[in-house]
């Protein structure tokens, strides 16, 4: 027999939402009436982990940088598909097999591709 959601069922989660957007906004109004008002030439300057700032932040530097966080960003997402593989390995049988085999050889494909573009070159 399949059953079916009414309203009511949705009241706790109605109520959750309530209740966190509130703590947020009396948080908010809360902080702007109690915390301190005075503006001095050092809380008014960047902040940066406590190091003195020197020089330009919009300094140009190398492609390269990107390249390497965005190539390990596509390759660190696709080990993420092989978890659910290594979970279901006993019952996906072989055919679980070939498929992860056709997926693994697609992503050495990819890295020999990169490595033949030399993009992980530095020199």
């Amino acid at each position: 027999m399949e059953t079916q959601s009414v309203p009511v069922d949705f009241l706790p989660i109605i109520f959750q939402v309530i209740v966190a957007l509130g703590f947020v906004v009396v948080t908010l109004i809360a902080t702007h009436f109690l915390g301190p008002r005075r503006k001095t030439k050092d809380k008014l300057e960047t902040f940066e982990a406590g190091v003195k700032i020197v020089g330009n932040a919009r300094q140009p530097f190398s492609i390269k940088y990107f390249l390497v966080a965005i190539l390990f960003v596509l390759f660190d997402v696709e080990v993420i598909f092989m978890y659910p593989w290594a979970v279901n390995f006993r019952s996906l049988g072989m055919t679980g097999m070939i498929e992860m085999f056709v997926f693994m050889g697609t992503l050495l494909l990819g890295f020999i591709y990169v490595l033949k573009k030399k993009a992980l070159d530095w020199n």
